[in-house]
């Protein structure tokens, strides 16, 4: 067996985004010290001291340590986020079939995922059962949306490492991750873009699987990554309708010379529908050792022969989503209720502390803090009366923060000087 670290270096595009080296203490709102000096010993007492539904995001901060334990997520908004890639380690040992055999709630994953907007960054994720094959997720998911891994770790020994599985509307974003694993280690259903990572295979199977049997645009991106595994890998394969691209990715030698695959049943009445026919799309790959035929630039075959420029997550996820977006929250409207002034924003937003701000004017505002804040309006109250004539110009944030909910790479803020936007009604 060859040694499971890669050959190849990666180039990290995006080092400003993924880098946890800057000089402010980044946010947490809980510290998991598994030993005693936190908020809670355990990742899961942290998730169950949550609302079942929180309204806003939260970021608990894991410190260094190995977390022997099996995690659910099933709120929305929840950043877990680790001190140290190598040194926060999430583990535990289990078989899907060991699961299925007594199911408890938790789930058949290291990580379960249920909620929307969930972030897993800078930690070590592994499924321990020692056996090269089987199916033993490190992250499972089959209802949240929108799912962020960066910096991570996510090792198997087993069949689909990653598997996020919801197959009508699920969006995943990943990026500078090593993913190992056996059969299918990284199967998403939906939509999938990756940038930045390394595979390894353990073993002679296909590395990649997609379903985007839900809608035809469904896809599978994969930027700038590369494949190494044991003698006689495959790239991927699939079978249900897909849809991949590969741009800028690098394969090693030990990869065989079989292109991505519909896998068939040879029973024909077990097969799907295929109706799309072969999607698999190649820009500017490239193989040590001996070359193949197949991974040959085509996207000029691609529905709308998308340019490798254009091929980004906005792109990916048609515009609904963009995890990549470093444009700050917009105030988008205003009304006025007597001393009160509600802003809408331009997305659902989370509250910092407790925002105050002063307009051009001088007119100073505090928030008015109240039960259910998952939407994209707030509420603040004026020290002293004011007009619409007071509300143009430059804001000055004076105390706390309005960031964004929706879970995004890098977080975003509405800045310490903003604008509130006329309207015609007021």
């Amino acid at each position: 067996m060859r040694c499971p670290h890669l050959k190849f270096v990666l180039p990290i595009l995006l080092i400003l985004v993924f880098t946890h080296t800057s000089l402010a203490q980044p946010h947490a709102d809980l510290i998991v010290d598994a030993a005693g000096n936190g908020d809670y010993k355990t990742i899961s007492d942290a998730i169950s001291s949550l609302s079942m539904y929180p309204y806003q995001r939260t970021i608990i901060f894991i410190r260094n340590g190995v977390y022997d334990e099996k995690i659910r997520i099933e709120q929305h908004y929840i950043t877990l986020r680790g001190e140290n890639r190598e040194s926060t380690i999430i583990r535990y040992n289990q078989l899907r079939e060991t699961w299925n055999n007594a199911r408890d709630y938790i789930g058949p994953g290291v990580i379960n995922i249920d909620g929307d907007d969930i972030v897993l960054d800078n930690l070590t994720i592994e499924n321990t059962q020692p056996e090269i094959g089987p199916h033993a997720f490190a992250v499972y998911g089959l209802t949240g949306t929108r799912t962020i891994i960066i910096n991570c770790n996510v090792i198997s020994k087993g069949a689909d490492t990653v598997s996020l599985w919801n197959y009508k509307h699920g969006m995943y974003y990943h990026a500078n991750c090593r993913f190992e694993g056996a059969v299918d280690f990284v199967c998403p259903r939906g939509w999938c873009f990756v940038r930045d990572c390394a595979f390894y295979e353990v073993k002679q199977t296909a590395a990649l699987w997609h379903a985007g049997n839900y809608d035809p645009d469904q896809k599978f991106v994969i930027r700038n990554s590369s494949f190494d595994g044991v003698e006689g890998f495959e790239l991927g394969r699939h079978h249900y309708e897909a849809q991949f691209y590969l741009l800028d990715c690098r394969f090693t030698d030990a990869m065989v010379d079989r292109p991505i695959y519909w896998r068939k049943s040879d029973d024909p009445d077990k097969n799907n529908p295929y109706y799309e026919g072969d999607r698999t799309y190649f820009y500017h790959c490239q193989k040590a050792g001996q070359p193949y035929d197949w991974y040959a630039d085509n996207l000029r075959e691609a529905a709308g022969q998308p340019t490798p420029g254009q091929i980004t997550p906005a792109w990916t996820f048609g515009g609904v989503w963009n995890p990549e977006s470093t444009e700050p929250i917009r105030v988008i409207n205003y009304q006025i209720d007597h001393s009160s002034l509600i802003l809408t924003f331009n997305e659902i937003v989370t509250v910092r502390g407790k925002p105050q701000f002063r307009t051009k004017s001088g007119i100073q505002f505090e928030i008015m803090i109240q039960r259910f804040t998952d939407i994209n309006r707030l509420t603040f109250k004026a020290v002293e009366p004011f007009n619409k004539t007071d509300l143009s110009g430059e804001c000055t944030m004076l105390g706390g923060d309005i960031v964004n909910s929706i879970a995004s790479v890098q977080e975003r803020s509405i800045g310490p000087i903003f604008r509130v936007r006329q309207n015609k009604r007021n």
